[in-house]
């Protein structure tokens, strides 16, 4: 598959704390890295939406939600923690409800994935982490 122009990212639109942010595949396991993330993401004042189809409660105090399509308004920013076959599904699903601004967590990304936003116009980061990469631009 031939790239076509990358879409320019400005990752300070991604690290505004004014975003609402929906991290997919957010985790209730303390010793998972998405609960980690998701931690140290609500420690620094985001707003975030948890998604995950199997978290049947809540994540540190928020409502988990099972997909993107039942959350209660559209995220701005979608930080995706997944295997890649999975993440290629959810790109796929954020192209089609609007969402335009993906941060693929190292371990999440795929060429595949990555091809499709460029080619859809989102503008994507990946092989970054939001934490360790992300937010030391805020510090």
């Amino acid at each position: 598959m031939k790239r076509k122009t990358k879409v320019m990212v400005d990752i300070s639109k991604f690290l505004d704390k004014k975003n609402k942010i929906a991290i997919v595949g957010a985790s209730t396991n303390p010793e998972k890295y998405s609960w980690k993330l998701y931690e140290k993401l609500k420690l620094y004042g985001y707003f975030l939406y948890p998604v995950n189809p199997r978290c049947e409660d809540s994540i540190h105090g928020d409502k988990c939600f099972p997909n993107l399509e039942s959350l209660p308004e559209s995220p701005d920013v979608v930080i995706i923690s997944l295997p890649p076959e999975m993440t290629e599904k959810i790109v796929e699903k954020c192209n089609e409800i609007g969402i335009r601004k993906i941060w693929m967590q190292p371990g999440s990304e795929s060429e595949k994935a990555i091809i499709f936003c460029e080619e859809n116009g989102i503008e994507v980061i990946h092989h970054s982490c939001f934490v360790v990469d992300g937010l030391k631009e805020l510090i």
